[in-house]
């Protein structure tokens, strides 16, 4: 077993060494949106295993694809794209999101690109993405990793004046179950 990361750098190493990660980025570099990510639970999931020296996996829930596309803001492309990576990797629960077309849904100011739609997800340590590029991983985190690397669950600025929504969250999620060494935070 290797050491749990703690920096940006061995997160990308850790993906990196992650066989069925690294599928899933390969097939959505192929066949998924131009300059698409993957967020949230994939990257988040993998730091906080490691951090808990799990040896298996957490199973994700869904693999959450992100793209940008201000040209594009009807839901039905990215139906289409999540039936393109179904074809391909039927067992995987995919679930595509232009980023262009969510502040809509919530309420809020258009998005500039992707890194801005994740200062808008409700905590600190999931707003993270990663993606292939020009064959390297690259790693999108506009609000930093340390929350992730700390095991610290809090909610963003923008969340904080939602908390309910945040709060809600977080006890759907039962994140403490799998990794009891997190710390919630209720910003209360």
């Amino acid at each position: 077993m290797t050491a749990p990361p703690r920096n940006a750098a061995e997160i990308i190493d850790l993906l990196a060494r992650d066989l069925e990660r690294m599928h899933l980025l390969r097939t959505v570099l192929e066949h998924g949106p131009a300059g698409a990510w993957i967020g949230a639970g994939f990257a988040r999931n993998a730091v906080w295993d490691a951090l808990h020296g799990y040896a298996t996996a957490t199973p994700l829930a869904d693999v959450d694809v992100l793209y940008f596309d201000p040209q594009q803001l009807d839901a039905a492309p990215d139906l289409a794209w999540e039936e393109r990576l179904t074809r391909v990797c039927p067992h995987v629960p995919w679930s595509v999101r232009n980023q262009a077309r969510m502040h809509l849904r919530n309420g809020d100011a258009a998005y500039a690109d992707v890194a801005a739609a994740l200062c808008h997800w409700p905590e600190v340590c999931t707003a993270v993405a990663v993606r292939l590029s020009g064959g390297q991983l690259e790693l999108l985190a506009p609000l930093g990793v340390e929350d992730l690397l700390e095991l610290r669950v809090r909610p963003t600025g923008h969340f904080l004046g939602k908390l309910d929504l945040y709060r809600q969250r977080v006890r759907e999620k039962d994140w403490l179950r799998r990794w009891p060494l997190l710390r919630i935070e209720s910003a209360s």
